[in-house]
């Protein structure tokens, strides 16, 4: 039997990730394992509690979903130290995985590729942004026999430089903000070229030994996130303030119909369910009738593939400089805003730049460094250093288990110089003079 042709089609996307804490570190700590050891039991204890409230309840809710509704499609990014977490707290992450395994079978869900520590490597060193990439694309593969040819950078990180990378990288489309001002009057719910830019010979030379495919893009395609939207239940569902509370299933599905364009793409944190909004407010009931609400107006469903495959860009998304999710500004500020960010991902970048070398080298010793620097490339160690204020910063302090972002500026440094010490002792030199020479 034919599938029915919808007038517009949505295209939901989660994004789950938890990073790893760092356990207190002072200056005079010599040794320690700063992210699992027993000093440590925020991160099992964070997990654990995250996956009663949100990724077991919602992740069978979708499955019965799924099941419920053959048009139904989801798409889902899930970074590696959330994949990791998953294993290494079997109590509940067992079982998390089996659920979307149980997904991917469907054939009704596409899993994307992303970097492995949710970092903002790119910014740094592209040889270690590509490695990233390539470890996931392998990781989700292992786990659920996909092999992602759709990308997403960390909180939607997105530029022309950036999107050349990807397109030469040989994926098939990616996923960013449909953010106003570089929309420029026009509609985020049509897909769009990313604007082709010059690379320079190293980067161009990067991208292509790390190439996926054969058979890149002349012109990468791109699914831009309606923010209103997305942004009405992801923020906005529990705001007994808002003029529009209570929101039904109901209503957001004529807001849908009547919102003109082809793809409306709801991309939201996956801890939008149970988590930012808890189960009180309604937002399971909404999830539940939300796929039925937007069928009965002849709204379909596609994943991000399908989408790309369906509708053709006319248009191209010219973004010059940095555009995220985050924030009010959407731009990087949430994690280089302040001295604090810019020195510690300074120091993140030398270290990567020492660590190098000795990256084909495979010893116990050097793979247990390199886990644990991935771990705090994680973009969530600088947003914790963040100094902003007002709207913004409430939401800055909510993710933050730390006083003040000094305090979580002194333990990320002060964990990073233990793991430089570490690694001059196992490779006999200074880190210092190797950039001084």
């Amino acid at each position: 039997m034919s599938r029915i042709k919808h007038q517009k089609s949505v295209c939901c996307y989660f994004q789950i990730h938890q990073p790893y804490r760092l356990a207190e570190c002072s200056f005079f700590d010599e040794s320690g394992d700063h992210f699992t050891g027993p000093r440590n039991c925020r991160n099992e204890d964070i997990f654990e509690k995250v996956a009663l409230k949100c990724y077991l309840p919602t992740t069978k809710l979708l499955l019965e979903l799924l099941k419920k509704h053959p048009e139904l499609r989801l798409s889902f990014s899930l970074s590696g130290t959330f994949l990791d977490q998953c294993s290494q707290y079997p109590k509940y992450g067992r079982e998390i995985i089996e659920l979307f395994q149980e997904m991917a079978a469907s054939g009704q869900v596409e899993f994307l590729a992303e970097t492995y520590f949710h970092s903002l490597s790119f910014l740094y060193s592209k040889a270690e942004y590509a490695e990233q990439i390539n470890l996931h694309r392998e990781k989700i593969a292992s786990f659920f026999g996909q092999k992602p040819r759709i990308f997403r950078n960390t909180e939607l990180i997105y530029s022309n430089e950036l999107g050349e990378f990807i397109r030469r990288m040989g994926f098939q489309g990616m996923l960013c903000e449909g953010w106003d001002h570089f929309l420029q009057g026009e509609s985020s719910n049509f897909v769009y070229n990313a604007k082709t830019v010059p690379m320079n010979v190293a980067a161009a030379k990067i991208a292509q030994e790390n190439k996926i495919s054969g058979r890149g893009k002349a012109k990468l395609p791109l699914l831009l996130k309606n923010y209103k939207l997305s942004d009405d239940i992801a923020f906005r569902f529990g705001n007994k303030e808002w003029i529009e509370h209570p929101l039904t299933s109901e209503k957001f599905a004529t807001w849908a119909a009547e919102t003109p364009g082809e793809t409306i793409n709801l991309f939201m944190d996956y801890e939008t369910f149970g988590e930012h909004q808890w189960s009180d407010t309604g937002i399971f009931e909404f999830l539940r009738h939300l796929p039925a609400a937007l069928l009965a107006k002849n709204i379909g469903f596609h994943t991000p593939s399908e989408a790309l495959k369906k509708l053709k860009a006319e248009k191209e998304y010219d973004v010059p400089t940095y555009l995220s999710w985050a924030d009010t500004e959407r731009d990087l500020s949430a994690w280089l805003e302040n001295d604090l960010q810019r020195s510690a991902l300074t120091e993140l970048a030398l270290f990567e730049q020492a660590l190098y070398p000795w990256k084909n080298v495979r010893t116990p010793e050097l793979e247990e460094i390199r886990l644990t620097f991935g771990r705090l490339q994680t973009s969530d160690h600088l947003y914790y250093m963040s100094t902003k204020y007002w709207s913004d910063g409430d939401v800055h302090k909510y993710f933050s288990a730390y006083v003040s972002p000094y305090e979580a500026y002194i333990n990320f440094m002060n964990t990073l110089r233990l793991l430089k010490r570490r690694f001059e002792e196992k490779n006999s030199y200074s880190i210092k003079n190797e950039h001084k020479s």
